[in-house]
């Protein structure tokens, strides 16, 4: 576990191969505002948990790999460097390209899914 801030990161992940993985379960147990957790690695790719509160991340961006965000419920801005921001509801998908600067926003209370080469740094190069 890392924590940055007002951020608590889990890079452990919760589950392996051949176990059932019941998100919701681990939504319920979210004790962070920005509460973020590896669920499992799968061919050197993280699928990851986030669970918002609400309000902004940090500005950052991820040199060498590209991230992609599911909403599950609720609704997240993404702001972009030099692009208009996009806004994501329950069921949206958006993915932001390796090296462009952005920010998560959680517009209200907000549960996501996230996919990134396994080891990145959540927070950023």
């Amino acid at each position: 576990m890392a924590e940055l801030g007002d951020y608590k990161i889990n890079y452990e992940p919760l589950f392996g191969p051949l176990q059932l993985i019941d998100v919701g379960e681990v939504i319920k147990r979210a004790d962070h505002p920005w509460y973020n957790q590896t669920l499992i690695e799968v061919g050197g790719v993280s699928l990851r948990l986030g669970v918002f509160a609400g309000g902004e991340y940090h500005w950052h961006k991820h040199q060498e790999q590209d991230e992609f965000f599911y909403v599950i419920d609720g609704r997240l801005r993404i702001e972009l460097e030099g692009r208009d921001p996009v806004e994501l509801a329950a069921g949206m998908a958006f993915s932001v390209p390796r090296g462009m600067l952005h920010r998560p926003v959680a517009l209200e209370p907000t549960q996501v899914l996230m996919i990134e080469e396994s080891g990145v740094a959540v927070t950023g190069d």
